[in-house]
């Protein structure tokens, strides 16, 4: 991991709200809101490489 985020409470708590809102829209199952954001992201790169816009060195495992 080369950047650490650190939320104060009020961040925490309104990322908690949008996280429970986003599995709700899944049905309440977790591993499936999980995908459709994993899919979410990589459109999202795939648009940002496209326009040659600076991102971050993506992860390698």
């Amino acid at each position: 991991m080369d950047h650490i985020v650190r939320l104060d409470s009020r961040q925490e708590a309104a990322l908690q709200a949008v996280a429970e809102r986003f599995i709700a829209q899944h049905k309440g199952d977790p591993v499936k809101a999980l995908k459709e954001m994993i899919v979410l992201n990589g459109h999202l790169q795939e648009r940002l490489d496209a326009i040659g816009a600076p991102t971050r060195p993506r992860w390698q495992g």
